[in-house]
């Protein structure tokens, strides 16, 4: 009997494929965006809205000043151990001055660093995927996250996001996807929000103008 039922639901599913419904209201279905960008400055607006999120917003002329930016904050928290995937970006940091990514893997490590995929300001969100050389696990399990990103990389809307990853990586899209959006936070518990949990602490984002 459920094997019967089973067929019946799979074969109502092939037809449906095969003869899709129509849309209802074609004049609104389309590909432009349901928010449109605001007058504002795309930096103006992600910082605004990183900061909203609890996130921790930094502007940098240049990659000397964020080395500059970088070492002060970790002399302030008394980081001793900093990790970073990235060899390119590991690369820019060391010739820029800032040498201190001693860390052998993330495990133990006192706050993480890595790039990103874009910036979306409206969100205020980072986009990052597992086609980073930093992968799935490093914004992740690192107690605090900082993100390097480049003024070139800010977008206004998810929709501007996942085409922009869409011209990078072609047919070849990564297999995770992700935004964050400040720290990790949840509110199952008695419906407290408690900042966090299952992620980084505290996440920092640096732009850099480029």
């Amino acid at each position: 009997m459920t094997n019967t039922a089973k067929k019946s639901i799979l074969q109502k599913i092939k037809q449906a494929l095969g003869q899709p419904v129509p849309v209802p209201f074609p004049e609104s279905a389309g590909s432009s965006s349901v928010f449109q960008p605001q007058q504002q400055e795309l930096e103006i607006a992600f910082a605004e809205n990183f900061n909203k999120l609890q996130g921790r917003f930094s502007f940098c002329t240049s990659e000397k000043e964020l080395a500059s930016q970088l070492g002060m904050l970790a002399i302030q928290r008394k980081w001793t151990s900093v990790y970073c995937r990235e060899a390119d970006l590991k690369k820019r940091l060391t010739d820029a001055g800032f040498a201190a990514m001693t860390a052998p893997d993330v495990q133990s490590c006192d706050v993480a660093i890595t790039g990103c995929e874009c910036l979306v300001a409206r969100t205020g969100s980072l986009l990052m995927s597992s086609g980073q050389q930093s992968g799935r696990t490093v914004s992740v399990y690192a107690p605090v996250h900082i993100c390097i990103a480049y003024t070139d990389q800010l977008v206004y809307d998810i929709a501007d996001a996942i085409e922009k990853m869409r011209h990078k990586y072609n047919t070849q899209m990564p297999s995770l996807i992700t935004l964050a959006s400040g720290p990790s936070r949840t509110a199952d518990i008695e419906k407290t929000l408690v900042v966090g949990v299952h992620g980084p602490k505290e996440v920092f984002c640096f732009l850099v103008e480029r």
